[in-house]
């Protein structure tokens, strides 16, 4: 079962906000002006690094971000094999499509399991638009964090929907 509530410490809290970061910005010098889309997020249990390479060779394109655990003002904190994993990557492939992932590590509310690694993320131009979509995935769904203000400055939230499908909501700050 997905937990209902946030992990309640500062380094665990800000990751879950984190973990989903707003890669639109990334694609070009400042936020895009886009149209809403869908981007699938995925996590592994360690292999991120090595799967993202192989997506890479497979879709082309490049890296526009990664970060690792340890590169964290909170990392130093972390035990020595976290510290190297991912806690964000983005590869925007050749043709333009934008994939999104992270190393699973257990503090992020659930045991990493093949199946509850992947979450889609939506990206709306507005926050109506976003407060839309997220009012109504959680309609008989459970809220993971609601939509609020986060630190990296998108209007952002995560829930899981009444069929079990992972979502995360960010509408890039303008």
């Amino acid at each position: 079962m997905i937990p209902g509530q946030l992990i309640n410490t500062t380094f665990k809290t800000n990751f879950k906000r984190r973990r989903s970061f707003s890669c639109l910005h990334c694609l070009n010098s400042g936020p895009l002006k886009i149209n809403p889309m869908l981007v699938a997020y995925l996590s592994f249990d360690g292999t991120t690094e090595q799967a993202f390479e192989f997506y890479k060779a497979a879709f082309g394109g490049e890296f526009v971000n990664v970060q690792r655990f340890g590169d964290t003002p909170q990392g130093a904190q972390m035990p020595d094999g976290d510290k190297k994993k991912i806690m964000h990557i983005a590869l925007k492939t050749a043709d333009g499509s934008l994939l999104m992932g992270n190393d699973h590590l257990d503090f992020m509310g659930e045991k990493f399991v093949l199946g509850n690694n992947i979450s889609m993320s939506f990206h709306p131009k507005t926050k109506e638009q976003a407060d839309n979509a997220f009012n109504s995935l959680a309609n008989g769904g459970q809220v993971i964090m609601p939509m609020a203000v986060a630190p990296w400055g998108d209007y952002f939230g995560m829930l899981v929907d009444k069929y079990g499908i992972k979502w995360m909501v960010n509408q890039t700050k303008e």
